[in-house]
């Protein structure tokens, strides 16, 4: 008899200890969607990590949301670059303060994808998995889900770290390698900011004494050619076309996957610019270009470009893009 009652207390406890809050694989997933989902503001801190090649680029990130309004600011640490993407009742922006212009987007971002470091993303994404998973660790919870990157599908599934109080502490963006490609660190996460009347408003992120017209020269002496090119694209024309402000090159690519790529020195304007596009926010390595359905616009150190092509996917462009730097003079598949 005392037997049986050692192994039935032994199952009371063992079912008491399993009881508590996350404390087991499948109830972190319901705890973090519950506590989560319904959020109707935030404001979280921290930093992000996008690792392109062989290089690793840094932003600072203030991601904050207000029922259907958010506003997202990342500065590259490197080079203090900064943009705002921002959501309000008009539309979707992505702001340039240093160059004083904007693009608008008729978008459904940040619905239409993951993105790291917005916590009803993260929730969103759980609960288009149905195979997710979460699991103890000694130091917390670990939840594993899959992603949605529409112009990256190398991008298939993220681990969302929680300490043992299931505070949100990590996001790791793995690729179909199991390598991580994007890490975003949470410093602080606060349920009840407050923010001023016009933070979420256009005119909060126009500075009206910024940008005045500097005497710089606005010519490219040295053309910047992709390293990737796709299989059987080559070079086939660069063209050099005087503007009223300095130059703009056109490199023409032929073959089976053709594209043209244009490069112009990037000048801030006296008033503030704002350009439609068609199209969605994409997250480079180090900025936030505009992605319409055959073309791809950004900015990267002072230089304009504008990469467009009637037979590549908005993947394919990004790829291109991605292999873009300052200093790269030699171009793979001249012919």
């Amino acid at each position: 008899m005392k037997k049986y009652f050692i192994l039935l207390l032994g199952v009371i406890l063992i079912t008491i200890s399993g009881c508590g809050k996350g404390s087991n694989n499948t109830n972190i997933k319901d705890s973090f969607v519950k506590n989560n989902g319904k959020k109707d503001s935030y404001l979280v801190k921290g930093t992000m990590d996008i690792v392109s090649n062989e290089d690793t680029f840094t932003y600072n990130v203030e991601a904050a949301k207000s029922k259907d309004l958010y506003r997202v600011n990342l500065t590259n640490t490197i080079n203090n670059h900064e943009q705002v993407i921002l959501k309000n009742s008009e539309g979707v922006y992505v702001v340039t303060p240093s160059l004083n212009k904007s693009f608008k987007f008729q978008s459904e971002w940040p619905d239409n994808g993951s993105q790291g470091y917005l916590i009803d993303s993260l929730v969103r994404d759980i609960n288009n998995d149905s195979e997710s998973s979460g699991e103890k660790t000694s130091d917390g919870f670990i939840i594993t889900t899959k992603v949605n990157y529409p112009n990256n599908a190398n991008l298939v599934k993220e681990k969302i770290y929680l300490d043992d109080k299931e505070n949100l502490k990590k996001v790791e963006v793995l690729d179909s390698n199991d390598v991580i490609k994007i890490t975003v660190k949470f410093n602080s996460v606060d349920y009840k900011p407050s923010f001023k009347d016009d933070y979420f408003k256009l005119e909060s992120l126009i500075d009206t004494e910024c940008c005045k017209e500097e005497e710089t020269s606005k010519i490219i002496d040295d053309i910047i050619y992709p390293l990737y090119l796709p299989t059987n694209t080559y070079l086939n024309s660069k063209d050099t076309v005087n503007t009223d402000t300095g130059n703009r090159v056109i490199l023409t690519f032929t073959g089976d996957s053709p594209f043209t790529l244009v490069e112009e020195k990037a000048t801030a304007k006296s008033e503030f610019e704002i350009i439609p596009v068609y199209g969605e926010p994409l997250m480079l390595s180090e900025v936030v270009g505009a992605l319409s359905s055959n073309s791809l616009y950004w900015t990267s150190n002072n230089i304009d470009f504008y990469l467009s092509s009637d037979k590549l996917s908005g993947s394919e462009l990004l790829t291109i893009a991605e292999s873009i730097s300052a200093g790269t003079l030699s171009v793979v598949g001249e012919k």
